[in-house]
């Protein structure tokens, strides 16, 4: 299903204050207004009060609760940083990806922390373990210790105490991968806790030991380090072609318009024969994040079909099934400007037109359905394809390498590729994201802040609400996520 435009609405806004230059404005008072704007938007145009069914429920549940819970903690709210966690918070317990709050400014990035203990933690087959510690930091833990309490509360409660909808949803594997980190950092949360005073850890099938923690000052570099000792993060060119034993392996860790795709298409279209040989190849998709402006799925399909041409690929896409949109002026006024700039992007019209035609006929619909007063409507999608006897022309297996990092268009990728003859997917477990798709984007009123949710609801996708592509037994990689030669060679012996 396309991700269409993850772009504002409205006219383009800039935000004209940093959080660092805006010390005097009152955040207390920015984040009840945004919160409850961000609450009203959401009740009045996201389609799940419309929609019936388990999917929903976890948004109507939250939708005022979560509204009160995050007003009552407006007071503490002092900067910008801040209330950008505020925002995540509250955003965060809807338990979907596809609803998000992101600062307009240039806040607190992965590495950020104001102080840490001198380790870092990561989330290994259900634990927390620790997975780095600067040399030479003294009464430390060991690399491959085990966290069983801090503050003498268990780990599982102090985590989610710290890091549940502030940092990421520990309800979800991809989730605990990418906030484990953040386990002992003091990132100046003010809702939460810093620096733990006390752990203990558990070495092997040895006794739990006690550690006395002192926070560390930040040395620059060190959090980076830690954090990239623990979660894999792309390199700095995320679309390229190499060669890895004998085998094309083809880079894709981004679905973003800047992430260099007219060049990196043209690579793959010059290496088609190799491509499609009996030696297989490798497609990493490991944090391959990132949306486009007009649709990030339309990337991976780009993609797959220079490989495996669309008169194969044509037959394996799954069927769009049956589309439900909620009838407001909001949503119906989105899609008319999303179909002005979809018209308007030449590259977009060669690549996707028939996603072109199909917002002209949603947009009919939407003034169809308002005018006769239906609180929604119901349009189908594109069909299944039958088989169009097109001979598959990659001769070779294909391992799809993933992680907690493919997200968004890279799980909408992964439902094609899927369907494809002799390829395997591989690596751990994807993000997940919810049946409430195609993100419409608005600033909200403090101008510090983006909401951006799915304006239609996908009842009938083959792939349940919130479920994330897991490798079967045998594709797992148990290894060190960050030793790429660790690896490639494992995924070397898949093609054995």
């Amino acid at each position: 299903m396309s991700r269409f435009l993850s772009v504002v609405a409205t006219a383009a806004l800039v935000v004209a204050v940093s959080a660092g230059s805006a010390f005097a404005q009152d955040f207390r008072a920015l984040a009840r207004q945004d919160l409850q704007r961000a609450h009203d938007e959401l009740a009045a145009n996201h389609p799940a009060p419309a929609i019936p069914g388990a999917a929903s429920q976890g948004f109507r549940a939250w939708l005022d609760t979560g509204l009160q819970e995050s007003l009552a903690l407006a007071p503490r709210a002092n900067s910008g940083d801040s209330h950008a966690y505020l925002m995540r918070f509250f955003a965060g317990g809807f338990r979907d990806s596809n609803i998000q709050v992101s600062p307009t400014f240039e806040g607190a990035g992965p590495y950020f922390g104001i102080s840490w203990p001198g380790f870092t933690t990561g989330w290994r087959n259900g634990r927390y373990v620790v997975t780095y510690v600067k040399p030479g930091t003294r009464n430390a833990p060991r690399v491959g210790d085990v966290v069983t309490d801090c503050n003498l509360i268990p780990i599982e409660e102090f985590a989610r105490a710290k890091l549940d909808r502030w940092e990421g949803n520990l309800e979800t594997e991809a989730g605990r991968v990418t906030s484990a980190p953040y386990l002992m950092w003091n990132r100046n949360n003010p809702f939460t806790t810093g620096v733990p005073s006390q752990c203990s850890f558990q070495s092997g099938r040895g006794r739990p030991r006690d550690i006395q923690i002192r926070p560390l000052p930040i040395v620059p570099g060190d959090l980076e380090a830690a954090y990239r000792a623990t979660v894999y993060m792309p390199p700095a060119t995320p679309l390229a072609v190499e060669t890895v034993d004998g085998r094309p392996w083809l880079h894709v860790h981004s679905f973003s318009d800047s992430a260099g795709w007219p060049a990196f298409n043209a690579a793959v279209e010059a290496q088609a024969a190799a491509l499609r040989g009996p030696q297989g190849f490798v497609l990493d998709l490991r944090a391959a994040r990132g949306s486009g402006e007009n649709s990030s799925t339309a990337r991976g399909y780009g993609l797959a079909n220079r490989i495996w041409t669309p008169e194969f690929t044509v037959s394996r896409q799954p069927a769009a099934g049956d589309i439900t949109y909620r009838a407001t002026q909001g949503n119906r006024d989105w899609y008319a400007g999303a179909l002005g700039r979809m018209e308007a992007d030449p590259y977009f019209v060669q690549e996707s037109m028939f996603v072109i035609e199909q917002t002209r006929e949603i947009v009919a619909a939407f003034d169809a359905a308002i005018a006769a007063g239906q609180p929604t409507f119901t349009l189908a999608g594109r069909p299944a394809v039958s088989d169009t006897g097109a001979t598959n022309p990659v001769q070779g297996p294909v391992i799809v390498l993933v992680d907690a990092g493919c997200s968004g268009g890279c799980l909408d990728t992964l439902d094609l590729l899927s369907r494809l003859p002799n390829v395997r997917i591989a690596g751990s477990t994807t993000a997940t994201d919810s049946i409430f798709v195609e993100p419409t984007v608005e600033r909200l009123p403090s101008n510090y802040s983006d909401l951006s949710y799915g304006h239609k609801a996908w009842t009938s996708r083959p792939r349940a609400n919130n479920q994330p592509y897991a490798p079967a037994q045998g594709l797992i990689y148990a290894g060190d996520p960050v030793d790429e030669n660790a690896v490639r060679a494992w995924v070397g012996t898949l093609f054995q």
